[in-house]
């Protein structure tokens, strides 16, 4: 091993190697700075959101209100819970 690492030393380094840390670095930098970017761009886009949400709710001027039956004569729902227990 003493021979391998004596061997290392007398080679020159590749010149990308000496270039390969600010790469690294500057790399981390644009990480980053997307990073922020996309955190701003998610926060606006949860206030419009948001804010769409209390126009579209207070734009509505009529309460809600139960549908009817489709016909006052018309049977009970075949799925409604009285007749599903209902043992005939």
């Amino acid at each position: 091993m003493d021979d391998e690492l004596r061997i290392l030393s007398r080679v020159d380094l590749p010149a990308a190697l000496d270039a390969l840390d600010d790469r690294v670095i500057r790399a981390l930098g644009v990480r980053r700075r997307e990073a922020a970017v996309l955190r701003r761009a998610m926060t606006l886009a949860a206030f419009l959101s948001l804010g769409g949400g209390v126009v579209a709710g207070s734009m509505v001027s009529r309460p809600a209100v139960a549908a009817s039956a489709l016909s006052p004569l018309a049977p009970a729902s075949a799925l409604a819970p009285s007749t599903l227990l209902d043992a005939r």
